[in-house]
This record gives C-alpha cells, structure tokens and sequence, in this order.
C-alpha cells in the first residue's frame, strides 16, 4: 500500500524553505561548526523550532508524517550543507524512529516519538570494538533483574553519543549466538540512566561537528517496559530493517553533498583562468564536470527508485544497498575530480574542495562499507534464485 506521506502543496513549501534555510543560515555557518565541533547553539535552537528532528514521525506525535521519498528528499536538501546537520537529525528520523513505529509498544511510541519530534537526540548503539555487522561477536549483556534489565558493554563509533538524550542499545539477552540473531534485543536508554557514560569524542578525518564517541554501560539498570516491542530476541531484526533507511539517508547525503561539490566545481572552473582563458573551457576539465554530473544523476534515479518501492511497501534490501553503495562510491569520485579540477589549491585547507575530499569518505564505510553491501546484494540474489 502506497504512503502518501505529507500533503503535497505542505511538502513543497516546506522544501523550499528548507533551501532557502541551508544556503541562507546553515552554509553560512559551517565555518563556526568546524570551529567548534559541533552545531551552535543558534542554530541547533532553529533546527527545533522548524520541526527538523520530527519529519517522519506522524502528527499524532509531533512529527510531519513524511513518506520514504519526502524523507530522503529532505536528507538530500540538507546534506547540500555540511555533514554535522544531516547526522545531529537522522539518528531520530530514520533510524531510531522506524524502529519505534515498527516495533514499539503504543506507550514506548507516546512516551519517546514527541520528545524526539521535539528535538531530543538519539543514538544508535548496535557497533562494538570488535564486532559490527557480526552479531554472534556481540559483547554487550542484557541480565534479567527482577522485572527489568541490567546491562554492561561497550558501544563504538556511536553517531550522536556526546549529544544524546536517549540510546537505543543492542544487547544480548542469551549467551548463545541464536538462529536468525535471536540472541540480540533491543533497550531504550535514556542518557542519564546511571552508569552510562559517554567516552572523550574521537577526532576524525572530516565531519566536523557530526561527533561519535564510545558509549559505556556499567551495571545499567532498566526498566521491563525499557526493552523494545516488550519482546527479546528482536533487536537484531530492528537493527536491520532500520538499516534500509540508513543506508538510502547516506545514499541522499552523498548525492546532495556530491552536488554542492560539483557546483563548487563548477564556479571555480568558470572563474579560474589558465593561458589567458577561464579552464572550463578546457576539454578535460569538461569531462570531469561530465563525468560527475552523469554519476550524480544516476545515484539520484536510484534514489527515486528504491524511495518509491519503499512507499508501496516492497522488500527493498538489495535496492537499499545497490543505491548505499552506487552513491556513496560515486560522491568519493566527484570529490576526488573536484580537487583535481582545483588543482594545488584544492589541497589547501582554505578552498572548500579541500574540506570536501576529507568530509565524504566516511560514506562508503557509514551503515555497512561498500564491501558489506555486496555481500548483501549477492546473498540476497542468490536467496531468491534458489526460490
């Protein structure tokens, strides 16, 4: 059944004051985010009030009710500006929020989707220092204590964990590695619970603002009601159906950001003069510019695609990860042209290209690396041939 999502005439408005938003206030105001390392305060204050952390929830809970296409569309608008806004939002939107709509409880829903369409931020804690994808590695243990649940792990890399108000923490809840990730379950951590801690930033390559930080759980009491669905053994499924979402929220990232740095591109070969002449004109400057645009048109088709399948409720696992895989590939492409077209001053920290080459690389590793989407897409290839 087709999601028709927002009202049509509402959603178009709504984008575009959304782009006014990202050329107008948040470009304006990478410079500072990358200053400081995070979202100004100003600025984040703007975010809330124009409803930016709710956009999929429904309006039962605060949100605007976006369909997958209207979702990713509003990724794609945003990510046209740095990294930092497109992370502190869609830890809320896509992930955590999917997992509440599809397996939360009616009083986990009422109690979580306001505060989050409100604003507060969440966090994603499936990944541990030695395991990610691998769920049988997982180390993290969810002990029954009476009526609720003790926990004590370590959670890595987490989007958010510096930020965040609430973390929905993947735990095993049996010590044997059960068929179909039966072993793995779900809790909704409020941040203050006591014994969580969050460790010191990690300072990375690019994406500055966008932090991720170790998540540490040390005899982390919780509640019964605190476990997702009020069933075990399900996390991992949530874990996974949420991933179709993230992975086509970084498919939208990489095709937005690929677009800002090919006009970037584009601006500076028309302004840059070489043997008397702007090197646009330039043959094999030409097919660089060519080159991105075709692949950045491409990624958006499939985009389009999958957004569409995913509204009429198909089974898109393998779109998700070809469109993850294709655009994140193709964004690490156009930003290795767009330095190129650049030239020396594409390696100088005081060109954009420079920021950009180092800001995109994570997109190919983000929600599963490329290598983890073709598993996917063969596995699930050959799944269906066998029938």
């Amino acid at each position: 059944m087709t999601n028709p999502g927002m009202d049509a005439e509402i959603f178009a408005a709504f984008m575009d004051q959304l782009h006014r938003y990202v050329r107008e206030r948040l470009i304006p105001g990478e410079d500072r985010v990358e200053e400081l390392n995070h979202i100004p305060d100003d600025i984040l204050a703007e975010m809330r009030a124009m409803g930016l952390f709710g956009v999929t929830m429904s309006e039962q809970y605060g949100g605007a009710g976006m369909n997958i296409s209207q979702y990713i569309a509003f990724i794609k608008a945003l990510s046209y500006a740095a990294p930092a806004y497109r992370s502190i939002t869609s830890i809320n939107v896509g992930r955590v929020c999917k997992a509440l709509v599809g397996s939360g409880t009616e009083a986990q829903k009422a109690h979580w989707l306001p505060r989050l369409a409100g604003g507060a931020i969440a966090a994603f804690g499936l990944t541990e220092p030695d395991s990610g994808s691998d769920s049988a590695a997982m180390k993290t243990r969810a002990v029954r204590d009476g009526n609720g649940y003790i926990l004590n792990g370590t959670k890595r890399y987490i989007t958010n964990a510096p930020f965040a108000d609430m973390i929905l923490v993947m735990a095993r809840t049996n010590a044997e590695a059960l068929p179909k990730n039966g072993h793995v379950s779900a809790f909704l951590v409020p941040r203050d619970t006591p014994g969580v801690s969050i460790g010191k930033p990690d300072m990375k390559m690019g994406q500055a603002g966008a932090q991720i930080a170790d998540v540490i759980l040390e005899d982390v009491r919780v509640d019964g009601d605190a476990l997702l669905g009020g069933e075990e053994g399900f996390g991992f499924r949530v874990a996974m159906q949420s991933l179709d979402n993230g992975r086509l929220s970084v498919a939208a990232a990489s095709v937005g950001y690929a677009q800002r740095m090919l006009d970037t591109g584009l601006r500076y070969a028309r302004e840059r003069k070489a043997f008397g002449e702007p090197i646009a004109n330039f043959q094999l400057i030409q097919a660089m510019l060519a080159d991105s645009k075709t692949e950045i048109y491409a990624a958006d088709c499939m985009l389009s695609d999958a957004c569409a399948r995913a509204d009429r409720g198909e089974n898109i696992i393998i779109e998700a990860a070809a469109t993850k895989m294709f655009s994140s590939e193709m964004c690490g492409r156009v930003a290795d042209r767009v330095v190129q077209i650049h030239g020396g001053a594409g390696y100088l920290k005081e060109y954009l290209a420079e920021r950009f080459y180092r800001d995109c690389r994570i997109y190919r590793i983000y929600e599963g690396t490329t290598q983890i989407q073709q598993l996917v897409i063969a596995k699930n290839m050959l799944r269906a041939a066998e029938g």
